[in-house]
Protein backbone atom coordinates (compact mmCIF):
# COMPACT_ATOMS: atom_id res chain seq x y z
CA UNK A 1 0.00 0.00 0.00
CA UNK A 2 1.25 3.74 -0.68
CA UNK A 3 2.29 5.33 2.40
CA UNK A 4 0.67 8.24 2.10
CA UNK A 5 -2.95 6.83 1.68
CA UNK A 6 -5.17 7.56 4.41
CA UNK A 7 -7.10 4.28 5.39
CA UNK A 8 -9.71 6.26 7.91
CA UNK A 9 -10.51 8.74 5.02
CA UNK A 10 -11.04 6.10 2.73
CA UNK A 11 -13.61 3.91 5.00
CA UNK A 12 -14.84 7.32 5.79
CA UNK A 13 -18.28 7.66 3.48
CA UNK A 14 -18.79 11.28 4.68
CA UNK A 15 -15.55 12.69 2.97
CA UNK A 16 -15.94 11.13 -0.26
CA UNK A 17 -17.49 12.44 -3.26
CA UNK A 18 -19.34 9.96 -4.90
CA UNK A 19 -22.37 8.78 -3.85
CA UNK A 20 -21.09 5.04 -3.47
CA UNK A 21 -20.85 3.89 -0.15
CA UNK A 22 -17.81 1.65 1.65
CA UNK A 23 -20.33 -0.54 2.88
CA UNK A 24 -24.35 -1.29 2.42
CA UNK A 25 -26.89 -3.07 4.39
CA UNK A 26 -27.09 -5.10 1.62
CA UNK A 27 -23.26 -6.55 2.63
CA UNK A 28 -23.80 -6.79 5.89
CA UNK A 29 -27.41 -8.20 6.32
CA UNK A 30 -27.28 -10.33 2.93
CA UNK A 31 -23.94 -11.03 1.75
CA UNK A 32 -21.97 -11.49 4.77
CA UNK A 33 -24.24 -14.54 5.73
CA UNK A 34 -23.84 -16.00 2.33
CA UNK A 35 -20.13 -15.93 2.47
CA UNK A 36 -20.27 -17.57 5.86
CA UNK A 37 -22.29 -20.45 4.07
CA UNK A 38 -19.95 -20.67 1.72
CA UNK A 39 -16.98 -20.99 3.58
CA UNK A 40 -18.41 -23.29 6.62
CA UNK A 41 -18.22 -26.54 4.67
CA UNK A 42 -14.39 -25.67 4.26
CA UNK A 43 -13.42 -24.56 7.95
CA UNK A 44 -10.41 -25.93 9.57
CA UNK A 45 -10.57 -26.76 13.10
CA UNK A 46 -8.20 -24.08 15.58
CA UNK A 47 -7.05 -20.16 14.71
CA UNK A 48 -8.41 -17.98 12.21
CA UNK A 49 -6.95 -14.41 10.59
CA UNK A 50 -9.10 -11.99 9.15
CA UNK A 51 -7.17 -9.44 7.13
CA UNK A 52 -9.22 -6.19 6.71
CA UNK A 53 -11.65 -6.48 9.53
CA UNK A 54 -13.24 -3.05 8.95
CA UNK A 55 -15.62 -2.53 12.59
CA UNK A 56 -15.70 -6.16 13.06
CA UNK A 57 -19.37 -6.57 11.76
CA UNK A 58 -18.11 -9.90 9.73
CA UNK A 59 -15.97 -10.57 12.52
CA UNK A 60 -18.28 -11.10 15.02
CA UNK A 61 -19.77 -13.77 12.63
CA UNK A 62 -16.81 -16.11 13.24
CA UNK A 63 -16.58 -16.02 17.18
CA UNK A 64 -18.95 -18.53 17.46
CA UNK A 65 -16.70 -20.93 14.56
CA UNK A 66 -13.49 -20.31 16.46
CA UNK A 67 -12.04 -19.12 20.04
CA UNK A 68 -8.72 -17.86 18.49
CA UNK A 69 -9.24 -15.11 16.03
CA UNK A 70 -6.89 -12.50 14.74
CA UNK A 71 -7.61 -9.56 13.29
CA UNK A 72 -5.44 -7.01 10.74
CA UNK A 73 -6.33 -3.80 10.04
CA UNK A 74 -4.90 -0.60 8.78
CA UNK A 75 -7.54 1.80 9.92
CA UNK A 76 -7.19 2.78 13.49
CA UNK A 77 -10.23 4.06 13.68
CA UNK A 78 -12.17 0.95 12.46
CA UNK A 79 -10.20 -0.97 14.97
CA UNK A 80 -11.63 1.36 17.65
CA UNK A 81 -14.93 0.60 16.50
CA UNK A 82 -14.49 -2.95 16.05
CA UNK A 83 -13.01 -3.39 20.16
CA UNK A 84 -16.90 -1.58 21.43
CA UNK A 85 -18.52 -4.27 19.13
CA UNK A 86 -16.05 -7.27 20.51
CA UNK A 87 -14.44 -6.41 22.96
CA UNK A 88 -11.21 -8.16 24.78
CA UNK A 89 -12.14 -11.41 22.37
CA UNK A 90 -10.45 -10.94 19.55
CA UNK A 91 -6.77 -10.23 19.08
CA UNK A 92 -6.27 -6.87 16.85
CA UNK A 93 -3.43 -5.32 15.30
CA UNK A 94 -3.16 -2.70 13.35
CA UNK A 95 -1.10 -2.76 10.60
CA UNK A 96 -0.33 -2.94 6.89
CA UNK A 97 -0.38 -6.31 5.28
CA UNK A 98 2.80 -5.39 3.87
CA UNK A 99 4.34 -4.62 7.05
CA UNK A 100 2.85 -6.49 9.61
CA UNK A 101 4.60 -8.96 12.06
CA UNK A 102 2.35 -12.05 13.09
CA UNK A 103 3.70 -14.45 15.86
CA UNK A 104 2.26 -17.42 14.26
CA UNK A 105 0.90 -19.43 11.03
CA UNK A 106 -3.54 -20.03 11.02
CA UNK A 107 -5.68 -22.59 10.22
CA UNK A 108 -7.89 -20.69 8.59
CA UNK A 109 -6.98 -16.90 6.71
CA UNK A 110 -10.06 -14.28 5.46
CA UNK A 111 -9.62 -11.89 3.10
CA UNK A 112 -12.95 -10.71 1.93
CA UNK A 113 -13.75 -7.40 -0.30
CA UNK A 114 -9.78 -6.27 0.46
CA UNK A 115 -7.75 -7.42 -2.57
CA UNK A 116 -9.28 -5.10 -4.89
CA UNK A 117 -7.78 -2.18 -2.48
CA UNK A 118 -4.58 -3.40 -2.31
CA UNK A 119 -1.46 -1.49 -4.67
CA UNK A 120 0.43 -5.05 -4.85
CA UNK A 121 -2.08 -7.66 -4.30
CA UNK A 122 0.40 -10.52 -5.09
CA UNK A 123 2.66 -9.51 -2.81
CA UNK A 124 -0.02 -9.65 -0.11
CA UNK A 125 -1.50 -13.37 -1.27
CA UNK A 126 2.48 -14.37 -1.43
CA UNK A 127 3.20 -13.40 2.39
CA UNK A 128 -0.26 -15.37 2.81
CA UNK A 129 1.46 -18.48 1.24
CA UNK A 130 4.31 -18.22 2.32
CA UNK A 131 4.31 -16.75 6.11
CA UNK A 132 0.84 -17.08 7.42
CA UNK A 133 -1.34 -19.77 6.22
CA UNK A 134 -0.62 -23.20 8.25
CA UNK A 135 0.84 -26.14 6.51
CA UNK A 136 -3.30 -27.96 6.06
CA UNK A 137 -4.59 -24.18 6.64
CA UNK A 138 -7.02 -22.69 4.23
CA UNK A 139 -7.73 -20.00 2.88
CA UNK A 140 -10.69 -17.56 1.58
CA UNK A 141 -10.84 -14.89 -0.70
CA UNK A 142 -13.72 -13.14 -2.06
CA UNK A 143 -14.05 -10.09 -4.23
CA UNK A 144 -16.08 -8.02 -5.76
CA UNK A 145 -17.21 -9.27 -9.07
CA UNK A 146 -16.64 -7.02 -12.47
CA UNK A 147 -18.99 -9.36 -14.52
CA UNK A 148 -21.85 -8.98 -11.79
CA UNK A 149 -25.04 -8.42 -14.12
CA UNK A 150 -25.31 -5.14 -11.87
CA UNK A 151 -22.22 -3.90 -12.78
CA UNK A 152 -23.03 -4.97 -16.86
CA UNK A 153 -26.27 -3.02 -16.89
CA UNK A 154 -24.06 -0.30 -15.58
CA UNK A 155 -22.25 -0.51 -18.46
CA UNK A 156 -24.89 -0.82 -20.95
CA UNK A 157 -26.42 2.37 -19.12
CA UNK A 158 -23.20 4.36 -20.11
CA UNK A 159 -22.55 4.76 -16.09
CA UNK A 160 -19.77 2.47 -16.65
CA UNK A 161 -16.62 2.60 -19.32
CA UNK A 162 -16.13 -1.44 -18.80
CA UNK A 163 -16.83 -4.23 -16.75
CA UNK A 164 -13.59 -4.02 -15.00
CA UNK A 165 -13.36 -0.11 -14.66
CA UNK A 166 -12.67 1.39 -11.18
CA UNK A 167 -14.98 4.32 -11.32
CA UNK A 168 -14.22 7.49 -9.28
CA UNK A 169 -16.39 6.57 -6.59
CA UNK A 170 -14.52 3.39 -5.83
CA UNK A 171 -11.16 5.05 -6.32
CA UNK A 172 -12.02 7.40 -3.19
CA UNK A 173 -12.84 4.05 -1.13
CA UNK A 174 -9.52 2.91 -2.24
CA UNK A 175 -10.28 0.40 -4.73
CA UNK A 176 -7.03 -0.13 -6.96
CA UNK A 177 -8.97 -2.52 -9.62
CA UNK A 178 -12.04 -5.10 -10.23
CA UNK A 179 -11.48 -8.27 -10.19
CA UNK A 180 -13.10 -11.16 -12.73
CA UNK A 181 -12.92 -14.86 -11.74
CA UNK A 182 -10.02 -15.52 -14.06
CA UNK A 183 -7.78 -12.36 -12.80
CA UNK A 184 -8.28 -13.47 -9.62
CA UNK A 185 -7.00 -16.63 -9.84
CA UNK A 186 -4.02 -15.07 -11.61
CA UNK A 187 -3.25 -13.62 -8.98
CA UNK A 188 -3.66 -16.13 -6.70
CA UNK A 189 -1.58 -18.88 -8.75
CA UNK A 190 1.31 -16.10 -9.16
CA UNK A 191 1.62 -15.86 -5.53
CA UNK A 192 2.46 -19.61 -5.33
CA UNK A 193 -1.55 -20.48 -3.97
CA UNK A 194 -3.15 -23.79 -5.07
CA UNK A 195 -6.79 -23.32 -5.88
CA UNK A 196 -9.00 -26.01 -4.16
CA UNK A 197 -12.31 -24.39 -5.11
CA UNK A 198 -13.79 -21.65 -7.25
CA UNK A 199 -17.78 -20.22 -6.84
CA UNK A 200 -19.55 -17.12 -6.85
CA UNK A 201 -21.53 -16.23 -3.85
CA UNK A 202 -25.25 -14.57 -4.65
CA UNK A 203 -26.64 -13.92 -8.19
CA UNK A 204 -26.81 -9.88 -8.22
CA UNK A 205 -29.07 -7.85 -10.79
CA UNK A 206 -29.38 -4.87 -9.00
CA UNK A 207 -27.00 -2.66 -7.78
CA UNK A 208 -25.86 -2.36 -3.44
CA UNK A 209 -28.55 1.01 -3.10
CA UNK A 210 -31.49 -0.99 -4.97
CA UNK A 211 -30.81 -3.66 -2.83
CA UNK A 212 -30.64 -1.71 0.29
CA UNK A 213 -34.40 -0.14 -0.64
CA UNK A 214 -35.97 -3.27 -1.37
CA UNK A 215 -34.52 -4.91 2.69
CA UNK A 216 -36.48 -1.97 3.44
CA UNK A 217 -39.83 -3.53 2.27
CA UNK A 218 -41.54 -6.85 2.33
CA UNK A 219 -40.68 -7.73 -1.53
CA UNK A 220 -37.74 -9.98 -0.88
CA UNK A 221 -38.46 -12.64 0.77
CA UNK A 222 -35.90 -15.29 2.74
CA UNK A 223 -36.84 -17.90 -0.06
CA UNK A 224 -35.89 -15.61 -3.02
CA UNK A 225 -32.58 -14.80 -1.25
CA UNK A 226 -32.12 -18.30 -0.99
CA UNK A 227 -33.18 -18.70 -4.55
CA UNK A 228 -30.31 -16.35 -5.73
CA UNK A 229 -27.36 -17.82 -3.67
CA UNK A 230 -27.86 -21.32 -5.16
CA UNK A 231 -28.27 -20.08 -8.82
CA UNK A 232 -24.91 -18.16 -8.22
CA UNK A 233 -23.41 -21.45 -7.46
CA UNK A 234 -24.65 -22.25 -10.92
CA UNK A 235 -23.42 -19.12 -12.69
CA UNK A 236 -20.44 -17.85 -10.64
CA UNK A 237 -19.74 -15.58 -13.33
CA UNK A 238 -22.74 -13.19 -12.57
CA UNK A 239 -22.56 -13.05 -8.56
CA UNK A 240 -22.32 -10.13 -6.52
CA UNK A 241 -18.45 -11.37 -5.68
CA UNK A 242 -15.80 -14.14 -6.38
CA UNK A 243 -14.82 -16.37 -4.02
CA UNK A 244 -11.51 -18.80 -4.09
CA UNK A 245 -10.56 -21.92 -1.40
CA UNK A 246 -7.18 -21.74 -1.51
CA UNK A 247 -4.62 -24.13 0.43
CA UNK A 248 -0.39 -23.28 0.58
CA UNK A 249 1.13 -24.20 -2.84
CA UNK A 250 5.10 -24.37 -3.97
CA UNK A 251 7.08 -21.36 -4.95
CA UNK A 252 5.44 -18.26 -6.03
CA UNK A 253 5.41 -17.61 -9.77
CA UNK A 254 6.02 -14.35 -12.01
CA UNK A 255 3.05 -12.80 -12.79
CA UNK A 256 3.62 -12.52 -16.36
CA UNK A 257 3.43 -16.24 -16.76
CA UNK A 258 5.50 -17.19 -19.66
CA UNK A 259 2.09 -18.19 -22.47
CA UNK A 260 2.74 -22.02 -23.56
CA UNK A 261 3.25 -22.50 -26.93
CA UNK A 262 0.01 -23.93 -28.17
CA UNK A 263 -1.74 -21.50 -26.69
CA UNK A 264 0.10 -18.27 -28.28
Amino acid sequence: MTAGRNYNDELDDAKNSGNEKYAYSFDFDVLHPYMLKSFEPFFNKGSLLELGSYKGNFTKRFMPYFDDVTCVEASDVAIDEAKKNLGDKVKFINSLFEKANLPKRYDNIVLTHVLEHLDDPVLVLKRINDEWLAENGRFFLVCPNANAPSRQIAVKMGLISHNTAVTSAEAEHGHRCTYTLDTLERDAVAAGLRVVHRSGIFFKALANFQWDRLLQTDIISKDYLEGCYKLGQQYPDLCSSIFLMCERGGNSQNPACEVHDNFR
